[in-house]
């Protein structure tokens, strides 16, 4: 059953929640909790959530939907292994996974149309719009948007972060995807910022992988413009004045969720909980060294960090860094020429040391059993190699790797067909991902909210949760 809940726009005084939010100024630290619609819960199998994305779209068929009966142009250059996981063999480039596969899901079938290096559909479970077009506050928001508006998360720490970066900031573009869309700025995520440095200059432009190094930062006190300690007191001033006019005005109740937003605003840069959790001199150096002397693998140490810290969704992209389009990681998993060299010598042995560490590391805390850790790109790749030695864009078909959460341990769902380009059996779409996820956190995903317009928009847009869930046949 379809249930909806609403989103009210205006105060009853008609004043925009917009415009309050905006007259302290902190209405732009956004990815903190406090709910316009608290929705009832159901057994929440999760409570957090790592969304790991491959930029570029990583070759399924190069990783774990091998095809080794296939024709060259076809399997590609890599030989299979067994993994841990009887009968599942993955990549040879991914010793470490290999033997991890028994505590995971992983999906075949990842299917859609969204041709685009957007996050969208993953993070958002929809389709919806432009492909071609940067991020739009129109778009419909992510699922760490949707926790926020329906009350997951503590009051005192964001509800979502993104790292290293926004998605696209090594390119000057701005993706779609990890935004509170339609919901509004205030349920955009906490982005952390980097400053990329790379192990040598690539050989030629884009295509020629290099490591990138580094670590995600969240800029300090000091950073933010003109924010001294004489203005954020003036902004304590307005948070009283804020509160002494909502209680005037009782029949108002946002411009009492306003003041709420405001106080936890300020909370947030006060607080030290998130700004300890970035703070990566805490952890022993061989902690850091087992994820990896990459900005990737630091990253991935931070998310665990910050789900330590009570943070519901963090999403580590793969990011795409140019400098005039000459230096740093230019590829990525988007690798439409030397997909095999780039495979090799970066883009595996980093994901395989970087997502292990986490694994184990949570593991070892007693964090995996309530954390999903999500692995996956925004489309798979085509299953003829080119005339380059690389593969192009192919959303018809790819993988998705689950770990911990309820996950159900030791499961291969789907199965695609003899060259990997299409989905035989239980296709996945986004919808049908966002709805799995909603569900492992406790959200009924067959809820809506309301947009702007006040239109019901279901949270998964049609998906059905996969049954991959411990316990599910």
């Amino acid at each position: 059953m379809l249930r909806v809940l609403g989103s009210a726009t205006r105060t009853c005084a008609g004043v925009r929640r917009r415009e309050l939010l905006r007259a302290g100024g902190l209405g732009l630290l956004a990815g903190l909790s406090g709910a316009a619609d608290a929705a009832p819960r159901r057994p929440a199998r999760a409570r957090a959530l790592i969304g790991v994305h491959l930029r570029g779209g990583p070759s399924h068929l190069d990783m774990f939907d091998m095809k080794p009966d296939a024709p060259a142009e076809i399997r590609g250059e890599f030989r299979p292994i067994e993994s841990s996981l009887s009968g599942l063999q993955v990549c040879e480039h991914l010793p470490r996974i290999a033997r991890t596969m028994h505590r995971s899901t992983l999906i075949r079938t990842y299917s859609h149309t969204f041709n685009s290096h957007d996050p969208y559909p993953v993070l958002t479970g929809s389709t919806r719009g432009n492909p071609s077009a940067q991020a739009d506050p129109a778009d419909d928001p992510s699922i760490g948007a949707v926790c926020q508006h329906l009350g997951l998360g503590r009051s005192d720490v964001p509800v979502h972060a993104c790292l290293p970066c926004y998605p696209g900031w090594g390119q000057t573009w701005v993706r779609k995807g990890p935004y509170g869309g339609w919901l509004g700025k205030r349920y955009d995520p906490l982005f952390a910022v980097c400053r990329p440095t790379f192990d040598r200059s690539p050989k030629r432009p884009y295509y020629d992988a290099v490591k990138v190094m580094g670590e995600p930062r969240l800029e300090g006190l000091d950073h933010l413009p003109g924010m001294t300690l004489d203005r954020l007191d003036r902004r304590r001033d307005l948070l009283t004045q804020i509160d002494r006019e909502a209680r005037r005005v009782e029949e108002s109740p946002l411009l009492g969720q306003a003041a709420d937003a405001q106080r936890r605003a300020f909370a947030l840069l006060t607080s030290p909980t998130v700004r300890q959790a970035f703070d990566l001199k805490r952890e022993p150096e061989a902690r850091r060294h087992r994820y990896g002397d990459h900005l990737w693998g630091q990253s991935l140490l931070t998310a665990r960090r910050l789900v330590e810290a009570g943070v519901v969704f963090v999403t580590v992209t793969y990011e795409v860094f140019e400098t005039g389009g000459k230096q740093g990681n230019g590829i990525a998993f988007d690798t439409h020429e030397e997909n095999f060299d780039a495979l090799r010598r970066i883009l595996l042995p980093s994901l395989d040391e970087g997502y292990t560490a986490l694994i184990e590391d949570l593991g070892d805390r007693g964090l995996l059993d309530d954390t999903v850790v999500l692995v996956m790109g925004e489309m798979g790749r085509s299953p003829r190699i080119n005339a380059r030695a690389g593969r192009d864009h192919w959303p018809q078909c790819g993988s998705a790797l689950l770990t911990g959460g309820g996950i159900r341990q030791g499961h291969v769902h789907g199965r695609s067909d003899a060259t990997g380009a299409y989905p035989v059996e239980y296709p996945v779409s986004p919808g049908d991902l966002a709805a799995t996820l909603y569900d492992l956190l406790g959200i009924d995903p067959d809820q809506a909210i309301l947009d702007p317009q006040a239109r019901p928009i279901p949270i998964s847009h049609g998906g059905t949760p996969v049954p991959i869930v411990s316990g599910a046949s």
